[in-house]
């Protein structure tokens, strides 16, 4: 049987470099048009260019992956797509950082038992630090909040004639373009700070 080699990398943002991984594939001679590339998180196995790898492995391809957190981060997802590769798709799978989880070795039980507690073992692992990270990024933004520090975008204040050019545009001398250029801000953002204003007024 022919075996094609095939690579899957994942980074979990835009900003994010996949140059490591895919220079991994190149020391294993994984053809660049074998090579699929998904830029998003590993919470589930969701993802357009892992769909299209699936739909392209054949009984006896052999799949690349750098290390077992790029295949998924949820440990059950993990343990699910790995039986689907290589039991309903009869894919052989290499995790390089990880020699022990290559399904061409030892396919006797003693190896599959090894290779299966490991994959166990390492997904939990990968799960588990995912969690921690998203546990430590709550904390850190609860006590930046605590301290003071706000997210987001900065609010856009009116400017100190606000209420003359609302006047103006009120009364017509001015256009509503205008008046959010002399603001230095959007329309929507004008007829926020406009009902801020009236609803001061009113009180």
């Amino acid at each position: 049987m022919t075996e094609n080699s095939y690579g899957y990398i994942r980074v979990s943002s835009t900003d994010q470099n996949e140059e490591r991984q895919r220079l991994a594939m190149q020391s294993k001679s994984v053809p660049e048009k074998h090579i699929y590339m998904d830029k998003q998180s590993g919470k589930d196995f969701n993802r357009p260019q892992y769909k299209r790898l699936i739909k392209k492995l054949k009984p006896g391809d052999l799949l690349y992956i750098l290390s077992i957190d790029r295949l998924g981060r949820n440990y059950e997802e993990i343990q699910n797509q790995w039986r689907v590769l290589t039991k309903e798709l009869g894919v052989d799978i290499c995790v390089i950082d990880m020699p022990l989880l290559d399904t061409r070795n030892g396919k006797d039980l003693m190896g599959t038992f090894i290779a299966d507690l490991v994959l166990q073992i390492l997904s939990f692992v990968s799960q588990n630090e995912h969690e921690n990270i998203r546990t430590r990024q709550a904390q850190g933004i609860a006590a930046a909040k605590a301290k003071g520090t706000t997210f987001g975008r900065p609010a856009i204040r009116p400017p100190d004639d606000f209420c003359q050019i609302v006047q103006a545009w009120e009364k017509k001398e001015i256009s509503i373009h205008w008046a959010v250029e002399q603001c230095h801000m959007s329309e929507a953002t004008f007829y926020r700070r406009l009902r801020e204003l009236r609803n001061r007024q009113a009180e």
